[in-house]
Parts: structure tokens; C-alpha cells; sequence
């Protein structure tokens, strides 16, 4: 299991809070709206439903994510809850609204869906991003090169930006279902910087780097500086990831 407090959580946050933005702006007016952050990490998306007037709960199952959100400015405007997403134990039919900034995506969807539903009210409205697969992932290409492709899993974090899969999981509680494509720019001043990322601060890479014997991880790091090196220029490492805003109205 990824540990999410390893790491720095928070640096990730920072290069994906543009999405956070996306997703509020997408729901539209939000003032006075009751909304909930599902796994909400150090709550980006949180944040940014608070700054445009809602009354927000953030629930993630790491509670040392929950307290460097709470730390950040408008932090104390939000009820942080330590709880499983997909098993929240807050009441039904509580809240307008549900966001999730790269989050959910990482839950079993059926359970996630299914307490999604019970959370919201009808006509409650649904926004999340999820990422999309790309041929060129420096991220994610070194570790099928080296590790090789990764076993049948049940449900993965890209999943949800395949076409059709968040109509079909959606379908039987929300309608109004969109998906609407996006790209993320990661920049890094150096290759230095960018494996600096990997291997300090990014909670998934570490997991996977620190169940590796020291052979195979040395040649993963080798793989990963060679592709952050592909995409280096004059302005740094530069390159772009694919992802998608889904949303949706609670039946």
C-alpha cells in the first residue's frame, strides 16, 4: 500500500492545484453550498470551494495531510475528518456538492461511488479529476522498462479517464455525466530537480523505490534520469500530462 504521508505530499499538491481550481470553477456557484473534499490529500480543492463560499468538509484517511491543510491559510474555515473515503461515517444526504482533486481515483470504485451517493442530496452535484494514459509518461514508462507492465489489477488511478468508464460507473446514481480533457505542464529546472521530486517527495515513487533491492533500483533511477532527460531544454524539464474533469448530478 502506498503510504501517503511518505515523502512530500504537498509538493505534489502544489503542481496539481490548477486542476483543484478546474474542478470548483466547473460546479459552478458554490456559495453557501455544503461540499466535501473526498480524499482530499493537504486540500487543494478544499481550499479553493471555501475561497468561493462554501461550507466545506475535507476527509482524508492520512491525518498528517489533513494537518498541513489545516495550516494553510483559510485551513481553519474547513472541518477536516480523518476518515476512509470510501467509508466516511458522515451522515447521509449531507452535502451539495463532492470534489476530488486526484484522489478518489486511487479508491475501489464501487465502494467509492456507492458512498458518493449516499453522501450527496439528489440533484447534488459531483466534479473530479482523474489522470489519463499517455504513451510518454516519464513518471510511469521507466518502471514498465525496468520492472516490467504491472500485473491485471481490478481498478487503477487512470481508469477513470478511459472512455466510458466514468459512464459506466456513474450511470446507475448520477446523470449529466462530462468528461472534459485537460493537460498538465510539469516543469522542473533541472534533471536534477525532477529525480530531487521523485525520490524525496513524491509518496507513489518512493513506495515503489523503497521495495526494490539496490541493483534494481539503481537501474529504475537510471531509467527515470533518462527519461526527465528527454525532455530537458534550455527552460528545464518540461512535459506535459493528459487528464480529465468528470462531473456529474447526484440522481
Amino acid at each position: 500500500m502506498t503510504t501517503w504521508s511518505a515523502g512530500r505530499y504537498e509538493s505534489v499538491a502544489e503542481h496539481i492545484a490548477p486542476i483543484a481550481a478546474r474542478i470548483v470553477a466547473a460546479l459552478g456557484p458554490l456559495h453557501g453550498a455544503d461540499v466535501i473534499d473526498v480524499a482530499c490529500g493537504t486540500g487543494s480543492a478544499a481550499l479553493a470551494a471555501a475561497a468561493a463560499g462554501a461550507k466545506v468538509t475535507g476527509v482524508d484517511i492520512t491525518p498528517e495531510l489533513l494537518a498541513i491543510a489545516a495550516a494553510k491559510p483559510g485551513g481553519d474555515a474547513v472541518r477536516w475528518v480523518a476518515a476512509d473515503a470510501s467509508a466516511t461515517g458522515l451522515p447521509a444526504a449531507e452535502f451539495d456538492a463532492a470534489v476530488s482533486n486526484m484522489g478518489l481515483i486511487f479508491v475501489e470504485p464501487g465502494a467509492m461511488v456507492a458512498e458518493l451517493t449516499r453522501l450527496l442530496r439528489p440533484g447534488g452535484v459531483l466534479g473530479f479529476s482523474t489522470w489519463v494514459r499517455a504513451a510518454d509518461n516519464p513518471f510511469y514508462n521507466p518502471i514498465v522498462e525496468v520492472l516490467g507492465p504491472p500485473p491485471p489489477a481490478a481498478y487503477g488511478p487512470d481508469q477513470w479517464g478511459e472512455p466510458g468508464t466514468a459512464e459506466a460507473r456513474l450511470a446507475g446514481d448520477f446523470t449529466d455525466i462530462h468528461v472534459e480533457s485537460g493537460v498538465l505542464t510539469w516543469q522542473f529546472e533541472s534533471t536534477e530537480q525532477a529525480m530531487r521530486f521523485l525520490t524525496r517527495e513524491s509518496p507513489i515513487h518512493l513506495s515503489i523505490l523503497g521495495q526494490l533491492e539496490d541493483g534494481t533500483r539503481s537501474r529504475l533511477l537510471d531509467a527515470f534520469t533518462s527519461a526527465f532527460s528527454a525532455h530537458a531544454g534550455p527552460g528545464g524539464v518540461t512535459f506535459d500530462s493528459p487528464y480529465a474533469v468528470v462531473t456529474a448530478v447526484r440522481r
